[in-house]
């Protein structure tokens, strides 16, 4: 008789998401399912050849998660609670960055931009993301600018944005001025919305990977 396995993994409601992708995975039943481990965000991609079991999940995991916002939330009503059950990203697609220091080169990412945390994946299709970096409001000393400091070598597409936080800049490159708008667009959305007393604590024990 085999003994009994541990699941590969456990994933709490509170922090779970599911988000229909059919062009990122390449099947027209593509699921992305999201939650956080060590307070960095887990992918894991599923798909069905029926569209049925894929929306079934979809929906048991919206399920699960008003149950929980429910209990969590005791005083909210439903209007309130059906936006918070699943949420689709602000803005997905390929940026240049550099490191901390700025003097090394830019390299290639996949970017998404998850309500406030900005993930950035050498693929798309990455388990976990290489950083992220939280983006917080205007009050709190985060702005978007557009362009990079005079000194900036070593991008290869021409149209920067720059992220000031209050600890560091952060210097990307887009492929296209239309790329740059968008996510500079995005981005001003984020940071000219007041933060709301969870995301203090988010905030406070966010981890940035170099």
């Amino acid at each position: 008789m085999e003994s009994a396995k541990e699941p590969k993994a456990i994933m709490k409601i509170e922090h779970l998401n599911a988000t229909f992708q059919p062009a990122k995975i390449g099947n027209p039943h593509g699921l992305q399912i999201t939650y956080l481990k060590d307070n960095s965000t887990r992918n894991i991609f599923v798909y069905h050849e029926d569209g049925k079991e894929i929306v079934d999940w979809f929906n048991a995991i919206r399920a699960a998660r008003f149950h929980y916002l429910q209990v969590a939330f005791p005083g909210a009503s439903d209007v309130d609670l059906v936006p918070k059950l699943s949420r689709n990203y602000l803005k997905e697609g390929y940026m240049e960055k550099t490191g901390p220091k700025q003097t090394e080169g830019f390299k290639k990412r996949w970017f998404t931009m998850d309500d406030r945390r900005l993930m950035y994946f050498k693929d798309p299709l990455d388990a976990f993301a290489r950083g992220e970096v939280f983006i917080g409001s205007k009050e709190n000393s985060y702005k978007v600018l557009e362009g990079l400091p005079p000194s900036t070598q070593g991008n290869h597409w021409q149209h920067g944005i720059t992220i000031v936080t209050p600890d560091r800049k952060f210097l990307f490159a887009c492929e296209t001025e239309n790329d740059q708008l968008e996510w500079i667009t995005t981005f001003q959305k984020v940071i000219s919305r007041p933060m709301l007393p969870q995301e203090y604590a988010v905030e406070a024990h966010f981890k940035h990977k170099p």
